[in-house]
């Protein structure tokens, strides 16, 4: 199929002719929207790293690129809770490319009610866990979070592949994963 310019006079293109009159006409426009357009992080060049000012007894337990750059979550200052036997507080670092953030969660190891605790002054979370169960997008950073904590050893091993291990030590596998959010009073 040949392209006929509307244009009065005009001689009608040949078809390799059309091709290369259309990448012509669209490539100024690319040019500009490439320009105009940010980039994520990592495709601008090397992802800056916070590893110097990283504590001491940082656990990585993730470590991606995603469209607001290079995302590092870690845990460290792992301290047990007097008061509750099989619940831990550790420092929760979240770390990108223009920020690092740190918050304390809590992590409950027990057989019967695993969980994270998370959140801020306003808002807590409450996520009940299924050790050795499904393991989703959703709930991925819970669990290697609930493994570096609870079973140092099984640190930054997929949670995924862990099921068996979670039998070995009691968990069931069949726990109902819930999550409740608890609001806390506005400023």
């Amino acid at each position: 199929m040949l392209i006929r310019p509307r244009s009065c006079g005009a001689r009608p293109l040949r078809p390799g002719a059309a091709l290369a009159a259309a990448v012509l006409a669209v490539s100024p426009l690319a040019l500009v929207w490439s320009l105009v357009l940010p980039r994520p992080a990592a495709a601008q060049g090397e992802s800056r790293s916070n590893e110097e000012s990283r504590p001491k007894g940082f656990k990585v337990l993730l470590d991606r690129v995603t469209h607001r750059g290079r995302e590092v979550v870690g845990i460290y200052g792992l301290v047990a809770e007097p008061a509750q036997p099989g619940m831990w507080r550790v420092q929760v670092w979240e770390e990108l490319d223009d920020r690092v953030t740190v918050a304390t969660d809590k992590i409950g190891c027990s057989v019967t009610a695993p969980l994270r605790i998370t959140g801020s002054s306003r808002r807590l979370v409450i996520r009940e866990l299924n050790p050795g169960g499904v393991i989703t997008p959703a709930n991925r950073l819970d669990h290697l979070m609930w493994w570096a904590v609870c079973f140092p050893e099984q640190a930054g091993r997929d949670p995924a592949r862990l099921g068996p291990v979670a039998r070995q030590l009691g968990y069931s596998g069949l726990l109902p994963e819930r999550e409740q959010v608890v609001l806390g009073p506005g400023r």
